[in-house]
């Protein structure tokens, strides 16, 4: 298939420069979120969150049985997670106790899933 190269395109058919310049600058507003999603982009971590939303508060050993994890491991996820800004943690004695960072992490996993779902459909 071959396509279209600039050159056949007339000057109507292309945004102003300064539109161009805003759309520019919008852009480069997006560069924090890169992090986010390279986070999700791990199935075991989005288990994890997912989880927590079943279950807002609950400790590394708990997290690890329903994922099917190790301590060790789930321990390593949920410090990424903690460390993206995606879960948090509380001590309670001997335990570390986790849960979702924000309503922000909740929306984006719902979307997430409603997305999927809808593909499927």
């Amino acid at each position: 298939m071959e396509h279209p190269s600039h050159h056949h395109l007339r000057h109507t058919d292309c945004q102003t420069p300064q539109r161009l310049s805003e759309l520019a600058h919008s852009v480069t507003q997006i560069e924090g979120v890169t992090p986010i999603f390279k986070a999700l982009a791990d199935e075991t971590r989005v288990k994890i969150i997912y989880t927590l939303l079943l279950e807002p508060d609950l400790c590394v050993c708990d997290i690890a049985q329903i994922t099917d994890l190790t301590v060790s491991a789930a321990s390593h996820h949920l410090r990424l997670l903690k460390a993206m800004g995606l879960a948090r943690s509380r001590k309670e004695g001997k335990l570390v106790r986790y849960s979702i960072h924000d309503e922000h992490v909740k929306i984006i996993l719902e979307k997430a899933l409603d997305h999927s779902n809808h593909l499927i459909k």
